[in-house]
């Protein structure tokens, strides 16, 4: 395969991941937004899993949340068009001829890019998975929180392994440099 097929078929895999998940958590979003109550739960799991709906003003388990609307708004729009355009450029680097790297950045990008139609449509980003046990509960989160994090964790996992797939101490960028 040539090195131009090599970069259109990265690029589909990227695309179409990222799509997936922006599709996705606009649809799941829209969805609890259309059902649910502000603050209403529903369990889903008795005793592990609730459905709620809340809508978080700020980053990452409430980062930034007390700061004043103006500026927390600039800040985290301005931070997510940051992390997007670095992934588009990491997305169109040449690098190895696996697929999980591709997939991995498009469900960061499509992640990204799904909480950043929630932050200019209304500031706020819409979560609404609730996993708890006992008194003791996980932020809520939602499909683009989840692919972020699979997404990142993923590019950690592979720069983990070696290139036959055994653990190895190949560091993370050197994933990204193939």
């Amino acid at each position: 395969m040539s090195g131009q097929e090599q970069r259109g078929r990265r690029l589909v895999l990227a695309g179409v991941s990222a799509l997936a998940i922006l599709i996705a958590d606009r649809v799941t979003k829209n969805l609890v937004e259309a059902k649910l109550r502000l603050s209403e739960s529903v369990p889903v799991v008795a005793g592990w899993v609730d459905l709620v709906r809340v809508e978080n003003p700020g980053a990452a388990f409430s980062l930034f949340a007390d700061w004043s609307p103006g500026v927390r708004q600039a800040v985290l729009v301005a931070y997510s068009v940051i992390a997007i355009l670095i992934l588009a450029w990491l997305i169109f680097r040449p690098w190895g001829k696996g697929r999980l790297v591709p997939i991995s950045l498009g469900l960061i990008l499509g992640g990204a890019a799904g909480n950043l139609v929630d932050r200019l449509r209304t500031g706020r980003v819409v979560d609404f998975v609730d996993l708890h046990w006992g008194g003791w509960h996980w932020p809520a989160f939602n499909v683009a929180d989840s692919a972020i994090t699979i997404g990142v964790a993923l590019l950690l996992l592979l720069g983990w392994r070696d290139e036959a797939g055994r653990p190895g101490s190949k560091s993370p960028e050197k994933v990204l440099e193939k």
